[in-house]
């Protein structure tokens, strides 16, 4: 049987990441897809960052992509300084030097999405050089504004295929933002290869009431952060009810299925490793279901 982690708000641990003692203050997180979980192509961790507190100039030899959940967090990088709200969210490309802090008067809880995982033995795969210089105000996001070309913003009207009006589309700077309507689920890329990912993905999804996905697989991770409403989530047969804030995880060939259990939208944060192939990149069971009976179905014709 395939892994799968479902972690509960609930059962979240903050702690200072590993490495960053010394070189963060009021950084903490919960890693919840990592090697001890038994993730090999991806880590995800649920972060908060305190009013005031900051994480030293950093950069990584992998990919990384952010979204921000609560609060404000700004990414200081070579390029300029981006604050980020709720909803936005950015591609830290491998090998960007980067810094993060949180001049507001609250704390900033974020998403943390890296590909490929990062590795203990290698001091997480993560490296303290020289501060960058002294950081410039921080801008908000504009899709629109090629300085802030590595973001963008996502919110639950986003989701909503009456809101997709050519108006409301045309503040953007390419076909990226286009939503995927089907069989009542609706999907929208944030961080793919047209943003400049090459290792990892991450979109929104939402099911409308009754919505349904069933059982499939992937060559590929992928982890859920339930952000509105309820889903049951089934993993390698096990059923679990996922609400705002629950975290759920799929290894590669791990069966997993959903269905919005509530009384209205539910929608998730959804991150991969590696990016999907060009094809094969879901497994259905009822189409190898329909293969069984259609074979048996052969074997009892052609019995004397």
């Amino acid at each position: 049987m395939s892994a799968h982690i479902v972690r509960t708000t609930d059962g979240l641990v903050y702690a200072t990441p590993a490495g960053f003692e010394g070189r963060s203050e009021g950084y903490t997180g919960d890693s919840i897809v990592d090697e001890p979980s038994g993730g090999v192509q991806m880590g995800f961790r649920v972060a908060r960052l305190e009013a005031g507190g900051s994480v030293a100039t950093h950069v990584h030899s992998f990919e990384e992509s952010i979204y921000v959940i609560e609060g404000s967090l700004t990414i200081d990088t070579p390029e300029g300084s981006v604050e980020l709200v709720p909803g936005d969210y950015g591609l830290l490309p491998l090998g960007v030097t980067h810094a993060f802090r949180n001049t507001s008067q609250v704390a900033a809880r974020f998403a943390e999405m890296k590909a490929p995982l990062p590795r203990e033995r290698f001091g997480f795969d993560t490296r303290f050089p020289s501060e960058l210089l002294a950081a410039g105000p921080a801008r908000r996001i504009d899709v629109r504004d090629p300085r802030t070309r590595s973001f963008g913003h996502i919110d639950a009207e986003s989701m909503d295929p009456a809101m997709q009006t050519q108006d409301r589309l045309a503040v953007s700077a390419s076909m990226r933002t286009a939503l995927l309507v089907y069989s009542g689920i609706t999907v929208k890329m944030m961080v793919d290869s047209d943003l400049g990912a090459d290792l990892s993905t991450m979109f929104m999804v939402q099911y409308e009431p009754n919505g349904f996905a069933g059982p499939h697989d992937h060559p590929l991770e992928e982890a859920y952060l339930i952000l509105d409403g309820e889903v049951d989530g089934v993993f390698d047969g096990e059923t679990y009810h996922l609400g705002p804030g629950d975290v759920a995880w799929a290894g590669v060939g791990c069966v997993h299925e959903f269905r919005n259990s509530g009384p209205g939208r539910v929608r998730w944060l959804e991150t991969q490793a590696p990016q999907p192939p060009g094809r094969h990149s879901y497994r259905f069971a009822r189409d190898w279901s329909y293969l069984d009976q259609a074979l048996a179905d052969d074997a009892s014709a052609v019995t004397p």
